[in-house]
C-alpha cells in the first residue's frame, strides 16, 4: 500500500538528515495519512478514503461532494 493521498495525490518526499559536521544521510518525509469512511447520500453508498489531514480539513470546509468533484476533474480520483 503506497502512502499517497487519494484526494490530492500527494506522496512521500525524500531529503537529507544533516549533522553538525554536515554529513548527509537520506531520510523520508511521510505524509499525515488518515483512513476515513464517508457516506455519499447522492450515490447512497459508503466509501473509504486514505487522505491527508489537510484534505480532511478541506472536506470539512467545502463538503465531500465538492471535493470529490474537484478530484475527479483533476484526474486524481476515478
Amino acid at each position: 500500500m503506497a502512502k499517497v493521498c487519494e484526494i490530492t495525490g500527494k506522496k512521500v518526499m525524500f531529503g537529507n538528515n544533516v549533522s553538525h559536521a554536515m554529513n548527509k544521510t537520506r531520510r523520508r518525509f511521510d505524509i499525515n495519512l488518515i483512513k476515513k469512511r464517508f457516506y455519499i447520500p447522492e450515490e447512497d453508498k459508503w466509501i473509504t478514503l486514505k487522505l491527508k489531514a489537510s484534505a480532511l480539513k478541506t472536506i470539512n470546509k467545502k463538503g465531500l461532494s465538492a471535493v470529490l468533484k474537484e478530484a475527479r476533474a483533476q484526474g486524481v480520483l476515478k
